[in-house]
């Protein structure tokens, strides 16, 4: 089977009281990135549409899923490694001063809550999930940066999650079987909304 894996469009900023979870829509040029990323992928065959649970991840989908037709499947095993956090802010509008990028600069896995290893199983349990399920079939999958990463990272055997960059609306393309045999057919493609990236 063939997966599509997109990362979501550029959200807005948002900062919720300490123990609120900020959960932000997309941006105006994030909805813009969605659309000219919907019109990409409706010549691709797709199937199926699954999105993360995380509001940036269901908005990107939307406009492929009324395109084709389908109903989105959210899951929340592709939640990103801020699902917990009271603020998000694009990493465009971070400088180092930031509290994330400071905790970031100190210890790596406080990205992912300090827990990377059980970061990484819910990422891989997700798409074994979605695979089995989807046999034979064209699923776009809409998700997150890290969540990305990671799932690439267990497919090339490295040991940085961190090494390869997924642009906003990048298209990760994976032909996977029920096996467990991953194959990497295209990374960050991003040349349909290269012109409303910063």
């Amino acid at each position: 089977m063939e997966l599509l894996i997109v990362r979501h469009a550029r959200p807005e900023a948002e900062i919720r009281p300490e123990g609120e979870v900020a959960d932000p829509p997309l941006s105006d040029i994030g909805l813009l990135q969605a659309q000219v990323t919907a019109d990409l992928l409706a010549g691709e065959g797709i199937d199926h549409v699954v999105t993360s649970t995380m509001r940036r991840a269901v908005e990107t989908a939307i406009p492929l899923a009324r395109i084709l037709g389908l109903d989105p499947e959210p899951l929340s095993g592709l939640e990103e490694s801020d699902r917990h956090r009271s603020q998000y802010v694009p990493a465009e509008e971070m400088d180092n001063d930031h509290v994330i990028v400071r905790q970031f600069l100190e210890d790596r896995e406080s990205v992912f809550g300090g827990d990377y290893p059980a970061f990484r199983r819910r990422i891989t349990d997700a798409f074994d999930g979605i695979v089995e399920r989807n046999r034979g079939r064209t699923v776009a999958v809409f998700c997150h940066g890290m969540v990305m990463g990671v799932f690439l990272q267990t497919i090339l055997g490295h040991d940085d999650p961190f090494r390869i960059y997924h642009d906003y609306c990048g298209v990760l393309r994976v032909t996977a079987s029920s096996t467990g045999v991953r194959t990497v057919r295209g990374v960050n493609e991003t040349t349909h909304v290269r012109h409303l990236l910063d």
